[in-house]
């Protein structure tokens, strides 16, 4: 299961589950309560019919109440008073018509608080095995919501795969003639052999980038020196593009990446920074305390937080590069960082 599949997955299972999980929750709580509420009027009903039998003088026998007759003055007296201790329950009955005696009724609470917590465990159980069960059903019930877009998901990605693939014989093609017809002095200087040379270089591009993030769900991730991937590409951009004067200052700095990808996302930043540099520009890529800069000497960006947004473009290019660089930095756990002005742009590869 890839990674998008697996969120969807945890989504809709933990949105299915935790409506089922709060309901039974819910339901525990409201029949623990109305159960609690009921003992206790079990409670009050075995003192008050302890007080019959002493009214009419039959035997009682009780091992959890006794009784004492007190005489005092209770204003307001209501045959429902009822007090609750931390020991036990307690309750005034009159002992005449004049309400000048009371008996005072002392009953243990030991049976209650037995049966009480004989009464959560009861629902812990039964709420444990009802979220174990919907859990299952859960898990059981989104599997099988999410297998046509599984199904869906792999038949387009063997498509693009299939795609790509085919692409990369015609485009080969184009830029071996591109480069035969460029030896042509004839053709060296012509205007339209130029701008094929420079649409194709783009489509490359993409080729590239889409070929490394059809692997993002499934790239390993390694220990890799990334100073050896500044300076080969650093070295690849100043032969594409001479007039650009490029410094690197990085030594021996392992983090743990997909080298492939990590290329790609150097590739897609050196590209526009290349691009779009003043002439007689400059690049430089340095490490500082386990971040990678790319500085250029371009004109800046007018918006540097919304570069990283799919389709934005401040110049005319389709502005995926810098939204596929944003999904390998994020499939890698590295975070990015733009600063721009007049002088110049800056993006930061904060590595993990």
């Amino acid at each position: 299961m890839q990674l998008h599949e697996r969120r969807s997955f945890w989504k809709f299972f933990l949105g299915y589950f935790s409506s089922v999980a709060i309901l039974i929750l819910v339901s525990g709580h409201f029949y623990y309560e109305q159960q609690y509420q009921q003992r206790i009027k079990d409670e009050h009903f075995a003192i008050i019919d302890y007080a019959r039998h002493l009214k009419m003088h039959e035997p009682v026998e009780s091992s959890d109440m006794n009784h004492t007759v007190v005489i005092k003055k209770i204003p307001d007296f209501s045959m429902d008073n009822l007090t609750m201790t931390a020991t036990t329950f307690q309750k005034y009955i009159p002992a005449n018509k004049w309400h000048t005696h009371y008996m005072l009724i002392t009953k243990t609470r030991e049976h209650f608080n037995t049966h009480i917590a004989e009464l959560r465990l009861q629902i812990i159980a039964i709420q444990a095995f009802l979220l174990l069960l919907f859990a299952l059903i859960s898990y059981y019930l989104t599997h099988n919501a999410l297998r046509p877009m599984q199904d869906a998901i792999q038949k387009l990605d063997k498509f693009t795969k299939d795609l790509i693939h085919d692409l990369n014989t015609p485009l080969t093609t184009i830029k071996l003639n591109i480069r035969l017809l460029s030896k042509d002095p004839a053709c060296r200087e012509n205007k339209a052999i130029k701008r094929i040379e420079r649409s194709s270089y783009e489509i490359s591009e993409l080729h590239d980038n889409l070929k490394v993030l059809l692997e993002e769900e499934t790239f390993q991730l390694e220990d890799v020196d990334i100073c050896k991937i500044v300076h080969e590409l650093a070295t690849t951009y100043q032969t594409i593009y001479p007039r650009l004067h490029f410094s690197t200052t990085c030594n021996n700095l392992e983090t743990h990446i997909n080298q492939n990808a990590f290329k790609q996302i150097l590739h897609n930043l050196l590209s526009n920074a290349c691009k779009y540099n003043r002439k007689e520009g400059s690049v430089h890529l340095y490490i500082k305390e386990s971040t990678l800069y790319i500085q250029d000497s371009g004109e800046g960006i007018t918006n540097p937080e919304r570069i990283f947004e799919r389709n934005y473009s401040e110049q005319s290019s389709s502005g995926i590069g810098l939204d596929i660089v944003k999904r390998l930095c994020d499939a890698m756990r590295i975070k990015t960082t733009v600063t721009s002005s007049q002088e110049g742009t800056t993006i930061a590869l904060h590595l993990p």
